[in-house]
């Protein structure tokens, strides 16, 4: 004669295993998948340390700027973003960057004025902000109050 007993807490463990387990498969098909990171490969961040190499960095988006910087400048990144940083910083999460990882970390601005904007007559700059040869920021703006501000993307 063979008996097998089996006590409800066995029963109960592996019931909330294989609910786990289903819930982990569950997110996984049905949790959509993001292109940025994708797109973010495509750019090299690194390596940016002279004024050529920022240069071919902002020419890689399709814009020519000029010869030397219009502004350089250092500041902190603050542990918590303002309303302002945030939303700037969700124009970089967009490009696979990530502004509050360098929160308390300083960085450098680099400002450049672009020679070939297309579709806008006003004056246009690039920003990159650079930490250790690294660029963590980068966009594209108008000079006016009501102009724009966006990210810079591969040419398509």
């Amino acid at each position: 004669m063979l008996i097998c007993s089996v006590r409800a807490s066995t029963l109960k463990f592996f019931g909330v295993v294989v609910l786990s387990l289903a819930v982990l498969f569950g997110l996984m098909i049905f949790v959509p998948e993001y292109g940025v990171a994708t797109a973010a490969a495509a750019v090299d961040y690194t390596g940016v340390r002279t004024n050529e190499d920022r240069i071919a960095f902002i020419s890689q988006f399709g814009y020519e700027v000029e010869a030397e910087p219009i502004e350089e400048c250092e500041f902190t990144v603050p542990a918590e973003l303002d309303r302002v940083l945030a939303g700037y910083n969700e124009i970089q999460r967009a490009q696979g960057l990530d502004l509050s990882r360098y929160a308390k970390k300083t960085v450098t601005r680099y400002t450049y004025t672009v020679k070939n904007y297309k579709d806008y007559e006003g004056t246009v700059y690039v920003n990159l902000i650079i930490h250790r040869d690294r660029v963590i920021a980068c966009d594209i703006c108008s000079a006016d109050p009501s102009g724009f501000v966006d990210g810079l993307y591969l040419p398509k």
